[in-house]
């Protein structure tokens, strides 16, 4: 019914109870559906397959408006493969195509498919690792690597969680010193190793020779691929040299506190984003990149989360933002800053005049810090989102802080207090501040005791405020009065898009 009369559908998701010969029937006709992601269990039962396949088959053959295509959790035997590629070797209206769970002979099938089709311009094969029978591997990887070579048309590869290894890394890095279109290449989650990194960023024929002289490929995600100081190493003399990568995700690899890596890193000066996420990064290293920062001109995004700059560290990214103009996004979750750490922050964005999105929770910034932090948004005006939750900032004090900061500040649209137990007289300045306050959107209380009176203080605001469309107030012991007299105000407010009020005595 919805395929009949839904005209301005786009994107549909389909499962074996929803994907029946009626919805398969008026899906031929419809002409404004333009992404399926059909997503049956793994347990479907063979005759079902048979029949989704041949659903799907008739899809491509007859549908023209049909762009982006995925396909989860059906487990592929040859004789389907075969059927569905010869269906798509007709069709020349998908862009975007997505495989998961294929072994190494479907590969094989997919691969010659790629080396002929024209129309393809973005392919997800991932998460093929899990079943110990059907595993893409490095050998499908190899296979795949060789279609790359032949492949004119694809801009987008997405090989994530496949467990290819260095052998299928090495293979992938000959094919890119061949492809000249590839511009996005995700490898996240899949075991390349320090042998693998060195492949990626070293050797002659392999893959970051690519990197050496790829003139195409923009981003790049390594995600977690355990290449460790060697792969590192070999890493970045390879993106020393190249000019056109602009996106780099290196989180989760073990990289450690070393400084040569980081030094190195910073020396490829045409990125715009860097992510170096859960690498262990200790204080010397953040003073590399800082020293980084008031040279470099490019980079706009820079991910520092979880790693162990310090408070040294912070101070020293502190000084750097109140020299460098472009950087607009700055990650420094979990990092031990410390009071100290947020202090010089807090100076930083009084001089600053680009950041727009800052996220320094969870890194215990105390009384200190969170209301050198709140007095700062004072003098700031460039500012949208701060994230400063799980600080332990302890009180009222800071509340009323950044409730005074909020009735001055026009910029702000974002702010994150999630579990910093402002407590009572915290919340009842925070609401005062709503009914005065006329840009922010999103406010994160979770987590701040707030009690029945906050709740009752925040729902007075709301019949005054008209900018807020998300407010989260989860486990805050609102009892019945406080969840009452929120839900009166919902009658009146029409601007509140988004009310989190769950575990507040019982209510879920």
């Amino acid at each position: 019914m919805f395929l009949r009369t839904g005209k301005n559908l786009k994107n549909l998701c389909l499962d074996e109870i929803i994907c029946s010969p009626i919805i398969l029937k008026y899906f031929y006709k419809n002409s404004t559906v333009n992404f399926v992601d059909f997503v049956p269990s793994y347990d479907i039962s063979d005759n079902f397959k048979s029949k989704a396949i041949d659903g799907l088959v008739n899809i491509l053959y007859k549908n023209s408006s049909l762009t982006s295509l995925n396909i989860r959790s059906i487990k592929f035997w040859v004789k389907e493969m075969k059927i569905l590629l010869e269906a798509l070797d007709k069709n020349t209206a998908l862009k975007s195509l997505g495989f998961y769970d294929l072994d190494t002979e479907e590969g094989n099938m997919l691969a010659k498919f790629l080396c002929k089709n024209t129309a393809l311009t973005s392919l997800i094969i991932s998460y093929n690792s899990y079943n110990s029978y059907k595993r893409l591997g490095s050998e499908g990887e190899k296979i795949l690597a060789d279609a790359l070579c032949k492949n004119t048309t694809l801009t987008a590869l997405y090989l994530c969680n496949n467990k290819i290894g260095s052998e299928g890394g090495d293979a992938l890095a000959n094919a890119l010193c061949k492809n000249a279109t590839l511009t996005f290449l995700n490898l996240d989650f899949n075991d390349l190793g320090s042998e693998g990194g060195k492949a990626i960023a070293k050797g002659g024929k392999a893959l970051a020779d690519a990197l050496c002289n790829n003139s195409s490929l923009t981003y790049l995600n390594l995600q977690s691929n355990n290449l460790e100081l060697k792969g590192g190493y070999a890493l970045v003399e390879a993106l020393c040299k190249n000019t056109t990568l602009k996106k780099l995700h290196l989180e989760g690899n073990n990289l450690g506190r070393e400084e040569e890596i980081v030094n190195a890193l910073c020396k490829k000066i045409t990125l715009t984003s860097l992510k170096l996420r859960s690498n262990s990064l200790g204080p010397e290293e953040g003073k590399i990149l800082a020293v980084a920062l008031c040279k470099i001109t490019t980079l706009t995004s820079l991910d520092l989360s979880d790693n162990k700059l310090g408070s040294e560290g912070g101070k020293a990214l502190a000084d750097a933002l109140c020299i460098n103009s472009t950087l607009t996004f700055l990650n420094l979750f979990s990092n031990i800053l410390g009071s100290e750490g947020g202090k010089a922050l807090a100076d930083a964005l009084c001089i600053n005049t680009t950041l727009i999105s800052l996220n320094i929770g969870n890194n215990n910034l105390g009384l200190g810090g969170g209301k050198a932090l709140a007095d700062a948004l004072y003098k700031n005006s460039t500012l949208k989102e701060l994230n400063l939750n799980r600080n332990w900032i302890n009180g009222s004090e800071v509340g009323k802080a950044l409730a005074d900061a909020l009735c001055n500040n026009s910029t702000l649209t974002s702010l994150d207090l999630y579990n910093n137990t402002l407590g009572l007289e915290g919340g009842k300045a925070l609401a005062d501040a709503l009914c005065k306050n006329s840009t922010l959107t999103s406010l994160n209380l979770q987590y701040n005791g707030l009690g029945s009176e906050g709740g009752k203080a925040l729902a007075n605001a709301l019949y005054k405020n008209s900018t807020l469309t998300s407010l989260n107030l989860q486990y805050n012991k609102l009892g019945s009065k406080g969840v009452k007299a929120l839900a009166d105000v919902l009658c009146k407010n029409s601007t509140l898009k988004d009310l989190n009020i769950k575990q507040n005595l019982g209510l879920k």
